[in-house]
């Protein structure tokens, strides 16, 4: 059975707010795993009116003391946003207080816009060349500390917290690959290189200590409801999300609608569908049958599912509904 996780940016609905927010972010993780989910994992923006994650390793301590097994973690750290030492020592903190749950999957965009990245002291072109050698360095960090090592994570070192490469394009599959890392694409926004970066990763895979044959996460935007019509109504939120964010309009994440018609020009329309080109919205039957195309054609070995639902209810419905989904998946296999 291909194991399903989710993925939270801890949406901040209108008209509520942060505490709020982070609140349902425990919630939802206290509904996976319930459900049978493997991993709940937090994102790293910066700037976002709708989006309380950005102390991300803070929000995985809250979620996971309201937790008991589930693994937490990120999807991911902008490791170029932060040095190498100081998110070891997070991490490694994270691991000394939720021992063997804490996953540390890293990116290397900014999860924000240029003026934030400034303020944040990232140096773009630095840190896209400096991503392989900081991600070294992180791994010797949280790997157990040598007699004449100099620069020791405390907490850290020994914590041996698992390491994730995230992308939505060929160069982290290739470094995944080359590193022997697990690998996440972020297929739920960025569809286009999907299929051809898991080839390159499964390739150019090189068994290392940490991974002896390749594995792959791939995203969805997700979306399950009693009916196709009611969870197509429920996904006009992340619709109105993207329209707003192609418009640099950035917004709590707003409620949904009857109809999108007035609310996105044609070439918005055909922007936000193609980001969503695998998106999985629709009753039980709709979602399992998308379920198996996907995963089908990506031979994942793990699904993480972004629900990107206004009402709270909903949202934890649908937890439920994908792991029916799932079970269901498993057994006609």
């Amino acid at each position: 059975m291909v194991p399903f996780s989710i993925l939270d940016l801890s949406p901040i609905t209108q008209g509520s707010n942060a505490s709020q927010a982070l609140q349902n972010s425990r919630r939802l993780a206290q509904e996976a795993e319930a459900s049978g989910y493997k991993r709940f994992w937090l994102a790293e923006h910066h700037g976002m009116k709708g989006i309380a994650s950005a102390a991300t390793s803070i929000v995985i301590s809250h979620v996971a003391a309201g937790t008991k097994t589930i693994r937490v973690g990120s999807g991911g750290i902008m490791l170029p946003n932060h040095s190498p030492l100081v998110i070891a020592e997070q991490f490694g903190t994270l691991a000394a207080l939720y021992p063997g749950r804490i996953d540390l999957g890293l990116g290397r965009a900014p999860g924000t816009d240029m003026r934030t990245a400034s303020a944040l002291r990232r140096n773009m072109e630095a840190s896209a060349n400096n991503f392989p050698n900081d991600v070294v360095e992180l791994q010797a960090l949280l790997a157990p500390a040598g007699e004449d090592q100099a620069l020791i994570a405390v907490p850290g070192a020994d914590s041996n917290v698992p390491i994730w490469l995230l992308g939505s394009s060929h160069f982290s599959a290739h470094l995944a690959g080359m590193f022997g890392l697990p690998f996440a694409f972020a297929s739920h926004f960025a569809p286009d290189m999907l299929l051809s970066a898991l080839e390159i990763y499964r390739e150019r895979f090189e068994p290392s200590e940490y991974l002896d044959k390749p594995y792959a996460m791939v995203g969805i935007m997700g979306v399950a409801a009693d009916t196709d019509a009611e969870a197509n109504h429920l996904f006009t939120s992340m619709q109105q999300s993207f329209v707003a964010l192609r418009r640099n309009a950035r917004g709590q994440f707003p409620p949904p609608v009857d109809s999108m018609d007035n609310l996105w020009s044609e070439t918005e329309k055909i922007f936000v569908d193609h980001a969503m080109t695998y998106a999985v919205v629709g009753g039980p039957d709709t979602i399992k049958t998308k379920l198996d195309r996907f995963l089908d054609q990506t031979a994942a070995d793990e699904l993480i599912v972004s629900m990107p639902i206004f009402d709270m209810d909903a949202r934890l419905k649908s937890v439920r509904l994908f792991a029916d989904a799932q079970q269901g998946l498993a057994k006609a296999a």
